[in-house]
Order: C-alpha cells, then sequence, then structure tokens
C-alpha cells in the first residue's frame, strides 16, 4: 500500500474505516494510517462489511486474482464458477451441483476463506457488470438492472447506492472522460477495457491465435502490431461478437508504481444479460488475470528458461472461449474443425467480415458425427459424462477424456491446457524440471515460442 504496488491489485483489498472507502493497493490516493485500515480477500467481503468503491482507484474493475487461475480446489473451482454467472443462472443450489458439494458446504468454504458467501460474491460481481453497461451505454437504467442479473429495479437500486455511493444516473454521469461521449447505443458494439496485471506479450498471443483460427468462427486483421482477434460467441442467453485489439495499453503511473494495463475490446451482444459471462470468456482465452511476476519469478531462476523470460517477460498461456471448440480443435486440427464448421455450425443471421458461424453444440456433432473419437466426445460433453466447463475438477475431466476411445494423453495435455486453462501441463513424455512446478504451461510456452525443443 505505501508503495502503491499495482502487483497486488486483485489480490487483497484494503478499507479504510474513517472514509468508509475500500481500494486496491495501487490507489494514488494519501496512504492512511495503518490504525484505520482493514483488510479483505475480496471486493464482495468489503463490501459486506459497508465500505464502498473507490471512486478513484475503481478497486471494482481489477484484474481477478491469479490464484484462482492455479487452484483446483473447491474454493477456486467455485470463483472461476461464479465469474462465469453461474450463481446468477443457476443460484447457489446449482453452483453446489456442479461442485459436487451442499449448498452449506460451499456457503461455508467460501465464507471462511474469503469473507463473502456465493451470493455476496456475485452480488459483487453484478454491481460491476452493472457500472459498466451504466458508463458504456444509452440502454435504460431499468433494462440495465435486469441485465446486470438484478432480480428487481429496487435491489439494483439499493445495490448501486450501496456499493458506489451514488444513484445509478450519477453513476453514468461519472464515466471516465471520453466515455460518456462514446456510449454504445442498444444493439452495438460496447466499449470495453480488459484489464492484466505486468507486462502482456501481446504479439505472442496474437501470433498463436491468428495461425489456430477457425475459419467462419475467427479470424485476426491488420498487421503485427496492430491485429484485431473477432469472433463469434454462443453465450446462456443469446450470442456475441467480440473483437480484442492486439495494442496494449498503459495508464499513466503518476505517483507510485500500477504496472499493468488493458486490452481495448468491443463486444455486440444479442442479450445484454451475458455481458459478465462473455467478459470473463474472453478474460480466460487471453489469459489476463494470470501473476506474470509470480511465473517470471519462478521459471527466471532456471538456467535454462532465464533468458527465454528476459526477452519476454509476461508471456501468457491463452486458454479458450468456449470449452468444446478447445476439445474438438486439439482432435481434429484446425482444417478438420473449419469444416465442421461449415458443415454443422449455425449460421449468423448476417456476417461479418469473416465471421458466419457459431460453433456447433455438442449435441449436434454427437449426432451428426456419431463414430470415432469426435463422436465419443462430443457425446460424452452433451450428456455430462466429460465437464469441461469453468469449475470442472481437472483430474476428474483427464481420467473421464482418457477414458474415451482414441483419446491420447498428449490431446488431453492440450485440453487440459487450453480448455481447463491449467497452469502445470508437462507434454507427456517431456522430462520437465520439477523446479519449472506450477508454471509448466507456461515454460513450455516459452520454449514453443522461441522455437527451442522441450527436455
Amino acid at each position: 500500500m505505501r508503495s502503491r504496488d499495482g502487483r497486488f491489485d486483485g489480490v487483497f483489498f484494503f478499507a479504510v474505516e474513517t472514509t468508509g472507502i475500500y481500494c486496491r493497493p495501487s490507489c494514488p490516493a494519501v496512504t492512511p494510517k495503518r490504525c484505520n485500515v482493514r483488510f479483505f480477500a475480496t471486493a464482495a467481503a468489503a463490501q459486506g462489511s459497508g465500505f464502498r468503491a473507490c471512486r478513484r482507484c475503481r478497486p471494482d474493475a481489477v484484474p481477478g486474482s491469479a490464484e484462482w487461475n492455479v487452484r483446483a480446489d473447491v474454493v477456486g473451482r467455485a470463483m472461476r464458477l461464479i465469474a462465469d454467472g453461474v450463481v446468477d443462472r443457476e443460484g447457489v443450489a446449482g453452483l453446489a451441483a456442479r461442485l459436487g458439494y451442499s449448498a452449506r458446504q460451499v456457503q461455508r468454504q467460501l465464507t471462511a476463506e474469503l469473507g463473502a458467501g456465493p451470493v455476496a460474491l456475485a452480488r459483487a460481481q453484478r454491481a460491476h457488470t452493472a457500472r459498466v453497461l451504466l458508463q458504456t451505454t444509452d440502454l435504460p437504467v431499468t433494462e440495465i438492472a435486469f441485465a446486470s442479473g438484478f432480480a428487481s429495479v429496487r435491489q439494483f437500486n439499493d445495490t448501486i447506492r450501496e456499493v458506489y455511493a451514488a444513484t445509478p444516473t450519477e453513476v453514468r454521469a461519472t464515466a471516465p472522460r471520453g466515455r460518456s461521449a462514446r456510449r454504445a447505443a442498444a444493439g452495438t458494439a460496447i466499449p470495453l477495457r480488459l484489464a492484466h496485471r505486468g507486462p502482456y506479450q501481446a504479439a505472442a498471443v496474437f501470433d498463436q491465435l491468428a495461425r489456430e483460427a477457425v475459419p467462419g468462427v475467427e479470424e485476426v486483421t491488420g498487421a503485427p502490431g496492430a491485429r484485431t482477434y473477432r469472433r463469434t460467441l454462443r453465450l446462456p442467453y443469446g450470442t456475441a461478437l467480440a473483437a480484442v485489439d492486439e495494442r496494449a495499453r498503459t495508464p499513466r503511473t503518476g505517483t507510485g508504481t500500477r504496472p499493468g494495463g488493458w486490452l481495448d475490446a468491443r463486444l455486440q451482444l444479442t442479450d445484454p444479460r451475458d455481458l459478465g459471462t462473455a467478459v470473463q470468456r474472453l478474460r480466460r482465452l487471453f489469459d489476463l488475470d494470470a501473476d506474470p511476476y509470480a511465473v517470471d519469478e519462478r521459471l527466471g531462476a532456471d538456467p535454462r528458461l532465464a533468458p527465454l523470460v528476459a526477452a519476454r517477460p509476461g508471456l501468457r498461456s491463452p486458454g479458450a472461449v468456449d470449452p468444446l471448440e478447445a476439445a474438438v480443435r486439439a482432435v481434429t486440427g484446425v482444417r478438420g474443425t473449419g469444416e465442421l464448421v461449415r458443415r454443422y455450425g449455425k449460421l449468423l443471421d448476417a456476417p461479418h467480415g469473416g465471421l458466419t458461424h457459431l460453433f456447433p453444440e455438442p449435441a449436434v456433432l454427437a449426432e451428426a458425427e456419431p463414430a470415432g473419437p469426435l463422436g465419443a466426445l462430443a457425446a460424452a460433453l452433451a450428456d455430462g459424462t466429460v465437464r469441461l466447463d469453468a469449475g470442472a475438477d481437472r483430474y476428474d475431466a483427464e481420467r473421464a477424456l482418457l477414458a474415451l476411445p482414441g483419446m491420447d494423453p498428449a490431446t488431453v495435455a492440450v485440453v487440459r491446457v487450453r480448455a481447463l486453462g491449467d497452469p502445470d501441463v508437462a507434454p507427456p513424455g517431456a522430462a520437465l524440471p520439477d523446479g519449472w512446478r506450477p508454471w509448466r504451461s507456461y515454460a513450455v510456452r516459452h520454449l514453443r515460442v522461441a522455437g527451442e525443443p522441450l527436455p
């Protein structure tokens, strides 16, 4: 806090009892007296204790804690599912069923570790989604209330006042300079800033996305350094077109240190209720919640990896917006996946450049291609035998995948990295040192981007 170290933004929050405000560690305001400060693991816990978000550092907009990417326990899985909007869509009972625990057990574990239960954590996320919609769109306030996941306009108004100490109209009026002039009208793209901590090697991410782009569903346009990744998304309530720009932005540091920045993005949604889910899935694709400081510190201590880490600090390990798509691509390759999209993908009502289709659903693929590894995979995903959603148990998923005909360890390793976002996967047959744990997926990325062989 005293050094305003942005490396810890999203890792914890602090609140000041004399002002009733909670902030991120890098907040540029005057450092409060220690006797007046309380610390919280989540923004939801701070809000639950009666503190409102700082208007200067906007702590609700920080990258998510990288801990949830690494952890495979019930709390880590629950946090990934809550971020994906499961509590809003299915309630706490639905969250607990996906985790294989009772609702009481989930409530107890989250509250004990994070200071807030699933409802409070989802509420904090709804408030953030509402602020984004208020400040980036011209949607009526009533529509924003329900689009953010609130059950009533009254609940929406009360929450916004409690979290931001302002009415929804006042929150809209405090949009950052420039945003109020370019707010999106209903039906047009919503401009977003996808925040990340630390350095971000955008070129390597966009190189990989360009190589692997599935025709009809994805495309990368523009010259290196100024490319745009565009794709279609199937979401719980509707569909979307997403665009993310390659050029990473860096905020002014001012006093203190706020390393990190953001990628500019735009989302065109058929149903605004999907905003929070769409943002989280893009964040997983671009690996924006990673902690590059922890990764680089561990891998940079290895003699072989040290020069690679120095050359590309903050190298990311891309994930996926659609686990089915990532798994199918691992089985059939880019060309084969593109042919499946052409045959069985749902056509968009109106093409947008090279974007013409939505990726086929598991049940459609299972019926259309019943034979072979692809058919077995699609059928298992359709009937729930294999789960690859944000809260899936990685080890259970691996065992279930290996039990399918035609699935080999190398393919399953790719699925764990891309579909499940596992940061610590060693390709079969590779003798990776234990010193690279728990970041072996990133170590493999460094070697492959540098064109070096695996050990």
